[in-house]
């Protein structure tokens, strides 16, 4: 018995050190003169290297355990402050900085010398030494983001949405609409290596778990480095290696802080057409290091003017052999779309308990770049009680309230229902045919009618499924569909997919890149049905996973019966004088067939605690997927013997600035007769149309065949190209501007030729080759493209389209 108890009082003393209590310190930090809040202002304790930042309204928080310390007060232009304390409990503070006037000697100024460059040169030789003496860092940090709209917010699993409320200008204030805080761990290692853990996460009841991965060590613009990512584009620093190239510079003040000078630096782009940074840097005399930075985006980078006000505010502190690291990073957005729609949001994250040059393992390092880790989402309030935060303000906090009542209140069909839907939510996680898809228009069903049911996110976000139903009233025959997938795996990485069918389908459907209500449209008005039809019915089932993070492996089983789609009508709106053209008769069978797949993605991701999301960036390594689709007489009982293959490799790098290369390789290959409605078709486009890495001189199903190489390639220029024209009027435009080219070899073999009911016009045995280019504006959703055949002329030698995703 004595030898149990001293075990469980071994481990009580255990768990005792592992789990130290920690007390509260708040408290606010004033200037002692005018009793204003001073924000953001730095707490640390003395030889250490814990500490934080204050909010904007001066509050602070920080988390200690029982001692004595002394808590070091700072902030620019102020006399650092000193208190010494005896902690025993929770403690609340009201700390006074007294402004600090600097008696400076007169300088004399030389004509032609502006004494801030030195200045700039010294921190960017400075720069250099700190990022060479760098070589990693493990950090904690806390993040806080503030969704702020004049309209309640809707969310979905990955994005965030509000409504435009008509047409009428927003002149609302703004108010905080949802929040979400995290607690993260970071990792870096040179050259490139980072990772980051989510600890753990909260968010407003109207925010879903899986959006909250914004983290501060992520998204931070690291201003010691030379390039910064802001909306896509790279931006230079104004520490950069470049950046006296760039940016104008002069010394506004010299303040004082930590015992020390600190020079006060306004700059900002000797083009104001050019995108960059303004505001002030804040550099410590002597040392040149960069302690803080208020910059905002000018009007050139910002991304079709829609924001009123992009402000970051960054503060670095000293650490191990004089680093100086970021201890904070906030980030104030304001905007406005087409004055209808007010929209802003804040990100204040605070870093601490860095470790500076620490071992860690390269193989720690993997394809995830965040890892939401498996007990981040249940943590009690308890939990948050005892880390590292920023203080809630009182507008945050009647927000949680106002968000929690709006959510309990139940949400009726009619909240949810708008005309302009495809699908209508009528539950959490079931929708219907929405108003837009109720109804279509083709010459095969003439007037026709659908209704679906839909259901997402089932069984821990495992299952979706859907039934939906149709009627055309000039073919008078009832399609159905059947459709249900089973995800697997932690992350959910491998699915289990059936459908069963019978249906109306899209002759070369894969090459198709319009939406149905765009051919209804079409047919009614200018009775110009681009689409041909035929029947399908039978029964698809699939499996896919990643057998390694970057490969998918999948196969599957296909049974299909395959009919002829006839002309039934003739109706339209207008143009009644015209005909529709026949439908091409398909080659009728039933194909049984068995399918396998290998795909290849090198991207890495962000596990968000159900789902591995693949992330994106300026240069994206190319992804490759190869399919094989194998019918057979004997064996499956199939009417037809043939292989297909296919291959699409597809991939961007980025040229210069914000201007990137983008391409896309597809290849088909098949031995025995393919018919015709599984026969590859170049991908074309209606008439005035156009889409990405499509063949725009080239109509819907022109050009087909069983064995093909196309390739897609395109430069966009973003509106560098016309801020290389360097005309300041074209440069404030913000014009987009790219080229594309399209190129093709195409064939079909004669085994697939003895089964065909009418022979193809166009046969490609020497590439077909065309090429164009397109202007857009940041800010509008389409692109006018003008195209020319450059081999095969003939008709269509040139077109023009408009590229949109509303078509």
């Amino acid at each position: 018995m004595r030898k149990v108890f001293l075990v469980l009082s071994l481990l009580l003393i255990c768990f005792q050190s592992i789990f130290a209590q920690k007390y509260l310190i708040t408290g606010k930090i004033i200037n002692s003169v005018s009793k204003a809040p001073l924000s953001f202002a730095n707490i640390r304790l003395q030889n250490s290297f814990e500490g934080t930042s204050a909010n904007a309204g001066g509050e602070f928080q920080i988390r200690l355990e029982k001692g004595s310390y002394n808590l070091i007060t700072s902030y620019l232009g102020f006399k650092t402050d000193t208190s010494k304390i005896n902690l025993t409990s929770g403690r609340e503070l009201s700390i006074e900085l007294n402004p600090v006037i600097l008696d400076l000697p007169e300088v004399t100024i030389l004509p032609g010398v502006n004494p801030a460059i030195e200045v700039i040169k010294k921190t960017i030789e400075a720069k250099k030494i700190r990022n060479e003496k760098l070589n990693s860092y493990i950090f904690n940090a806390y993040t806080k983001g503030l969704i702020k709209t004049t309209r309640d917010i809707t969310t979905g699993d990955r994005s965030v949405g509000f409504s435009l409320g008509g047409f009428e200008l927003d002149t609302a204030e703004l108010k905080i609409t949802g929040i979400i805080e995290n607690e993260s761990k970071g990792y870096y290692l040179k050259p490139g290596n980072y990772k980051e853990e989510i600890i753990a996460r909260k968010q407003s009841s109207n925010a879903p778990s899986s959006i909250n991965i914004l983290t501060g060590g992520r998204l931070i613009q690291n201003f010691y480095s030379d390039d910064i990512q802001f909306f896509g584009r790279p931006m230079l620093s104004p520490i950069a290696d470049a950046a006296l190239d760039y940016y104008y510079f002069y010394i506004e003040d010299t303040l004082a802080m930590d015992n020390q000078n600190v020079f006060q630096i306004f700059f900002g782009p000797d083009d104001a057409s050019d995108p960059g940074f303004f505001g002030r840097l804040f550099i410590a005399d002597s040392i040149f290091s960069l302690v803080q930075i208020d910059a905002y985006l000018n009007a050139a980078a910002n991304p079709g003017g829609i924001f009123t006000k992009v402000n970051v505010l960054q503060q670095f502190l000293p650490y191990q052999d004089n680093i100086y690291m970021p201890i904070d990073y906030r980030l104030f957005v304001e905007g406005n779309v087409l004055g209808i729609a007010k929209f802003g949001f804040e990100v204040s994250s605070i870093f601490y308990d860095y470790k500076i040059n620490s071992e860690i393992d390269e193989d720690f390092f993997d394809m995830a770049i965040i890892t939401v880790m498996p007990d981040a989402d249940s943590k009690e309030s308890t939990y948050w009680e005892t880390t590292q935060s920023i203080p809630t303000s009182i507008e945050e906090v009647e927000a949680y309230k106002r968000i929690d009542s709006l959510e309990a209140i139940p949400v009726t069909f009619w909240d949810r229902f708008s005309f302009l839907d495809t699908r209508t939510q009528v539950a959490d996680n079931v929708s219907i045919t929405g108003p837009l898809s109720l109804y279509h228009f083709n010459r095969v069903e003439g007037n026709a009618i659908n209704a679906g049911l839909f259901v997402n996110n089932l069984m821990d976000k495992r299952f979706d499924g859907s039934f939906e139903i149709g009627y055309g009233f000039a073919d008078k025959i009832i399609k159905s569909e059947l459709y249900g997938e089973y995800l697997f795996g932690k992350y959910r990485t491998h699915k289990l997919s059936i459908n069963a069918f019978s249906r109306l389908d899209d002759l070369f459907g894969e090459s198709i890149n319009y939406n149905q209500l765009t051919s209804t449209l079409f047919n009614l008005i200018s009775k110009y049905d681009f689409r041909d039809y035929y029947y399908s019915k039978g029964v698809k089932i699939n499996y896919a996973g990643e057998v390694f993070p970057v490969i998918k492996f999948g196969f599957g089983y296909l049974n299909r019966t395959d009919n002829s789609g006839f002309l039934n009508s003739d109706f339209s709106i207008f143009n009644r004088s015209k005909t529709y053209r026949d439908v091409k008769p398909i080659y009728e069978t039933k194909i049984n067939a068995v399918n396998v797949s290998l795909q290849f993605d090198f991207r890495k991701y962000i596990e968000d605690g159900y789902f591995r999301r693949r992330v994106g960036s300026r240069s994206i390594i190319p992804a490759l997927k190869i399919e094989g689709l194998f019918s057979d007489k004997k064996t499956l009982k199939s009417k037809l013997n043939f292989e297909m293959y296919k291959a699409n490799l597809t991939g961007r790098v980025s040229s210069f600035e914000s201007a990137y290369f983008g391409y896309e390789i597809s290849g088909v290959y098949s031995n025995g007769p393919i018919p015709f409605q599984m026969l590859n078709a170049l991908p074309g486009n209606i008439q005035s149309g156009g889409k990405e890495f499509t063949f725009r001189t080239l109509r819907i199903g022109e050009v087909y065949g069983d064995r093909s190489v196309s390739v897609g390639l395109k430069h966009d220029f973003r509106d560098e190209f016309f801020r290389l024209l360097n005309f300041p009027f074209l440069k404030d435009l913000q014009l987009l501007f790219g080229v594309h080219a399209n190129i093709a070899w195409l064939d079909i073999s004669n085994s697939s030729r003895n089964i065909l009911i009418e022979q193809p016009d166009n046969i490609f045995k020497s590439p077909f080759i065309e090429a164009g280019f397109s202007i857009g504006q940041m800010l509008l959703p389409l692109k006018l493209e003008f195209t020319w055949k450059v081999t095969k002329r003939g008709d269509n030698n040139f077109v023009f389209g408009i590229n949109t995703f509303a078509l």
